[in-house]
């Protein structure tokens, strides 16, 4: 009896008509990525368990894919991110700094799967390495944003945030430096959580960690700011400008905003309870979101300047940006930014109307490919019809015949079927100048 084959949960498949607008996508990323001076690198898939355990975090630990190695005894994990790996990466290898890297491929978590949510997806980054200022951090989010304008999304707000800002405010109003650093990590992975179980989740959250109620309703008020950036940032100044920690990411979160491009400005919106569930993050951060579409945050960053040091036993600070594909996609797709209109790349299908004129296809083929134009030609000895439905069912844009007629005056007959245009027997050379018309 024959098992039908399974896929693990959680994990795709990808048809041709995907991969292109995948592939689109992932395309577009990256050259906004070049456009700003950034180098590509790449990581293994697998780390040793000691490079990725203890940089995360609670929860986000857990969803690591850890394994043991059953012929050396070694531990191992699928990467979590892209950022722990460059991390290591940079620990390794001795580059000019600033270290400029993107990165696009493959990470894993053991989450619960559902839309957005996938076992197996591809991360987009761009990182930073070696520079403390402000200047870095409005680089990567100003690439952020371009690249969303670059993808063709228009109604998205970068939200903006600093954890120093968070924490100055709570020891300021709460005293909350009383429960140690330790407490306060857990404090900001509960408001990581506002998305996805709400502020009634939060609060919950916050109860279970031992928080008292006044100061969850306290909490409560303070992460609810949001709004113009310069305004509110003024009058937090203004209240709880005492504090140290305040005062440093106020002015670091107004250097930023310096050094962004006027006409992005629009696109950034200041919010309190934003604050990204990963340890690792020491400043700034950052999310964007589509308010049309209820999926989660598309793309996210911030500054992680001590992360590095814990491989190097030096402080090299760091900031990045990470743009998630698949959000990207599915996100596109709802709005019909984006569309599976395109099976295939082939541009021409070439028609043999008897077998006979099967070598001078295959010449006219080389020719083609030779000229950049991706060409497919008939490899299931089929009828002339058959070969033309075929082409049709792949949507490929040319159909070109190659008969009796076409083999002796060395010409070829090519077919347009979605503008209806048909020219017969047409040198070689005026047909590839058609094609890539077309």
């Amino acid at each position: 009896m024959k098992t039908k084959p399974r896929i693990p949960r959680g994990f795709r498949d990808f048809p041709p008509d995907i991969m292109i607008l995948r592939k689109y996508v992932i395309n577009k990323i990256e050259n906004v990525f070049i456009k700003y001076g950034f180098d590509p690198i790449e990581t293994p898939a697998i780390e040793l368990w000691e490079v990725l355990s203890g940089k995360y975090g609670g929860e986000a630990e857990k969803l690591i894919w850890k394994f043991q190695d059953t012929y050396s005894g070694e531990w191992y994990g699928l990467r979590y991110d892209l950022t722990v790996p460059l991390a290591r990466f940079v620990a390794l290898v001795q580059l000019p700094r600033p270290f400029k890297r993107y990165h696009i491929g493959r990470v894993w978590r053991h989450e619960r799967p559902q839309k957005g949510r996938y076992r197996e997806f591809w991360q987009a980054d761009a990182d930073i390495v070696g520079s403390p200022y402000p200047e870095a951090d409005a680089e990567v989010i100003s690439l952020t944003i371009d690249a969303f304008l670059e993808l063709g999304f228009k109604n998205f707000i970068l939200k903006l945030n600093d954890r120093r800002l968070l924490s100055g405010i709570f020891e300021e109003e709460l005293k909350l430096a009383k429960y140690g650093e330790k407490k306060m990590l857990e404090i900001f992975r509960a408001i990581d959580k506002l998305d996805k179980i709400g502020i009634e989740g939060v609060e919950n959250e916050l109860r279970k960690i031992g928080l008292k109620d006044t100061e969850i309703t306290k909490i409560r008020e303070i992460i609810a700011i949001h709004g113009e950036t310069e305004e509110i940032l003024s009058q937090l100044l203004e209240k709880f400008g005492r504090n140290e920690k305040v005062k440093i990411a106020i002015d670091h979160i107004m250097q930023i905003l310096d050094n962004i491009p006027k006409d992005l400005l629009k696109f950034i919106q200041f919010d309190l309870s934003l604050v990204r569930g990963l340890d690792y993050y020491t400043g700034p951060c950052w999310e964007i979101v589509i308010p049309d579409v209820k999926i989660g945050s598309l793309s996210g960053g911030g500054r992680y300047d001590d992360l590095i040091g814990i491989y190097t036993g030096e402080k090299i600070p760091a900031t990045g940006t990470s743009l998630g594909v698949e959000r990207i996609i599915d996100a596109g797709l709802i709005l019909e930014i984006f569309k599976l209109n395109r099976k295939t790349y082939t541009r021409v299908f070439i028609v043999t109307i008897d077998k006979k004129y099967r070598k001078y296809a295959n010449e006219i083929a080389r020719i083609f490919r030779m000229h950049g134009i991706p060409t497919q030609i008939d490899l299931m000895r089929r009828t002339w019809r058959k070969q033309v439905e075929y082409a049709k069912k792949k949507r490929i844009k040319v159909i070109a015949f190659i008969g009796e007629k076409e083999s002796k005056t060395r010409t070829i007959t090519i077919h347009i079927p979605d503008e209806n245009k048909h020219f017969d027997q047409i040198s070689i050379e005026k047909a590839i100048e058609i094609i890539k018309e077309i």
